[in-house]
């Protein structure tokens, strides 16, 4: 063969040939209504303040996946609502892609129910989380009705999250039980305590200094009471 017609099928066979870009972006479509973003967005704050000491995890919301073996965008991808990668480097993402983080997939999958995605979070994408991504822990949540569901993957397959008394499932990837408050899902310790935003902690030192400065100044003020009664009956109270 000739070096020109050697050349001509290299670039053939090149052209045919797809490597996809060593960034890919998300590719995602808009939520389905403003309560599923508030719910992605409280989760992810909740946890980035709780683990804000930590850089070896990834947490994401409505973020594609791309796991396709011969390593092809347009093949084989998942968008979950909210995702958490264990064991990782914490830096932003323009997506996930399994074959450039050593394989990694999510060690945590939450998806929010909708009219239009209900059934293929609760079997399709079910079982892809179960039988392909193997996620230890997958949950879904309705922020309409309610409905709450978790899974553990247990040799090979899903077992449901039983409640505890309060209604919470526990994550054994994320060490802590997710439970509804206040009509949306929320991160709670295992010892019951409500994983709070920024904002939320911020209020809360806010009022733990009130709450220290006014009895700062009951305390001044029976001081004050006390020591001028001593005056009364002639007793100095500097002199006590």
């Amino acid at each position: 063969m000739s070096l020109a017609k050697e050349l001509e099928t290299t670039q053939d066979v090149t052209e045919n040939v797809i490597v996809p870009p060593g960034d890919l972006y998300s590719d995602e479509p808009p939520l389905e209504s403003e309560l599923h973003l508030r719910q992605i967005i409280l989760l992810l704050n909740c946890l980035e303040w709780l683990w804000r000491d930590k850089n070896d995890f990834y947490a994401a919301g409505n973020l594609t996946i791309y796991y396709s073996h011969k390593k092809r965008k347009d093949r084989e991808f998942r968008g979950p609502d909210f995702f958490v990668v264990l064991d990782t480097e914490r830096k932003t993402r323009k997506s996930w892609v399994v074959w450039e983080e050593d394989g990694k997939y999510p060690n945590f999958i939450l998806e929010i129910l909708s009219d239009s995605t209900a059934s293929v979070d609760r079997d399709l994408k079910k079982k892809l989380y179960q039988n392909t991504f193997r996620t230890p822990n997958y949950f879904w949540f309705d922020p309409y009705t309610l409905e709450f569901a978790g899974f553990n993957l247990v040799v090979g397959e899903y077992q449901p999250i039983e409640p505890n008394k309060q209604g919470r499932l526990w994550s054994q990837q994320l060490d802590l039980y997710l439970g509804i408050h206040e009509g949306l899902l929320r991160f709670f310790t295992a010892d019951g305590v409500l994983i709070p935003t920024p904002e939320e902690q911020a209020e809360l030192e806010r009022e733990q200094k009130e709450y220290e400065r006014q009895e700062k100044e009951i305390a001044q003020q029976k001081a004050e009471r006390l020591a001028a009664k001593l005056r009364e009956l002639n007793i100095d109270p500097d002199g006590i």
